[in-house]
């Protein structure tokens, strides 16, 4: 009987404690899915912040450009002024045509200035449309910057290529077709597609060096948007720079990584620019 009643309990004991460790575990597991979820959610929004910033950054830097060329331009015409008004005492130039010059100087000053505000103003947009159109995912492999009017979209070679090689992998195609549809929205603007790499040699079939590779995947990049996407070739250029284009030194994994990308650069056409630039004020009235 004793037996009986030893071996019960035990029974009992080892129940309860299966019990406590069940609902124990139920409660670790309702825990994890909690922190995983939160985990994920931390991730988003820092990928969202780091987007937003990025935009921000570039809307700074683009005004900070345009305050130091209002600057350069008073600069400008305070030594204009200064030089005319000498030139006006040593020749005994008439106040009025004095005047009159420093008129149209500053005509043509203004309609410069408004080339260049629109030129930064498509570029903004340009820049919006792109950065609204990519996945938080795709923002951590693409950096888009203006940089002195130019708009540079970055990618990484991983997202791009299949390893050591210019054949573009099934990844980028998503990619690929939102930078696509920008390109073809904006047709006022020339494309040039520039391949980077590290300093690690690269010697295979097909392939000699780091120039050869460079200027392989930009091509690559080159007929994905002629044949894949329908924009027009005329607008595009080719180009690589091997290894002697770096953002980082390439003394570090992290650094090689940076260097290794593939740089997608939209810039206003610069016959029209030039000409745009060249037509008198008067002639945009």
């Amino acid at each position: 009987m004793k037996k009986s009643l030893f071996v019960f309990s035990l029974v009992a004991t080892m129940l309860a404690t299966s019990c406590v460790s069940k609902k124990d575990l139920e409660a670790c597991q309702n825990e994890n899915k909690a922190l995983q979820t939160n985990y994920t959610d931390t991730k988003e929004q820092l990928a969202n912040t780091k987007a937003q910033l990025a935009a921000a950054n570039t809307r700074v830097h683009s005004l900070e450009e345009q305050l130091s060329e209002m600057r350069s331009t008073n600069a400008t015409l305070q030594k204009s002024l200064d030089q005319s008004l000498t030139n006006a005492g040593q020749n005994n130039i008439s106040i009025e045509k004095l005047v009159d010059q420093i008129n149209e100087s500053n005509r043509y000053i203004r309609h410069l200035v408004e080339v260049k505000s629109k030129s930064d103003s498509l570029n903004m947009v340009l820049t919006n449309n792109l950065t609204r159109s990519l996945s938080k995912e795709e923002l951590k492999e693409v950096d888009v910057q203006v940089l002195k009017g130019v708009v540079y979209i970055s990618l990484a070679d991983n997202m791009l290529y299949e390893s050591g090689t210019y054949t573009i992998n099934k990844r980028a195609s998503q990619t690929l077709s939102k930078i696509a549809k920008i390109i073809k929205d904006y047709k006022d603007y020339d494309v040039l597609i520039e391949g980077n790499t590290d300093n690690v040699p690269i010697s295979r079939e097909n392939i000699r060096n780091n120039w050869d590779l460079s200027c392989l995947r930009a091509s690559s990049v080159v007929q994905a948007l002629q044949n894949d996407y329908g924009v027009d070739p005329k607008r595009l250029t080719a180009g690589g720079r091997g290894e002697y284009n770096p953002l980082q030194p390439n003394t570090t994994e992290i650094g090689k990584q940076r260097n290794r990308r593939t740089q997608i650069i939209i810039t206003p056409k610069l016959d029209e620019f030039m000409e745009l630039i060249g037509q008198a004020p008067e002639e945009n009235k």
